[in-house]
């Protein structure tokens, strides 16, 4: 099984809610949409965590139940939060879009010309075996 989340602990192999830690999450989602930044939203519900980890809190879908956690905030909360941050990180320009990959075009017609020395030296006949492989780029770069 993976990370139990912040807000629950295990009882009996079942998740359930650790009643103070489930609020101080809803204050930190509530607080974040309030307009708080992550730290202090963070600070205001008594959570002590880097930036990094009170996002991984904000995206983590656990919080709104499934089979096996019971819920702590509901979908609108959720969402709203998702929303916010996806709103704030446009606003101060730290959503990238993918880059083009440029296609790189490798030749694959190979002509090997007759090799007539032999060198004592492993490397130097793999030196020489190399530079006698030819290869065709045609025009169009292919």
């Amino acid at each position: 099984m993976d990370h139990i989340p912040y807000g629950y602990r295990i009882e009996n192999g079942l998740a359930v809610l650790d009643e103070k830690a489930a609020e101080q999450v809803r204050t930190l989602f509530h607080s974040y949409l309030s307009g708080d930044s992550l730290e202090t939203a963070a600070n205001k519900a008594g959570i002590k965590a880097f930036h990094a980890g009170i996002t991984r809190i904000l995206l983590n879908a656990r919080y709104l139940g499934d089979a096996y956690y019971p819920a702590i905030i509901d979908l609108d909360t959720f969402s709203a939060a998702e929303a916010e941050r996806i709103r704030r990180a446009e606003k101060l320009g730290r959503v990238w879009e993918p880059k083009e990959e440029k296609v790189v075009v490798f030749p694959t017609a190979f002509r090997l010309c007759e090799g007539t020395e032999q060198f004592d030296d492993p490397f130097m006949q793999a030196e020489y075996a190399y530079s006698l492989i030819e290869t065709e780029v045609f025009a169009d770069g292919t």
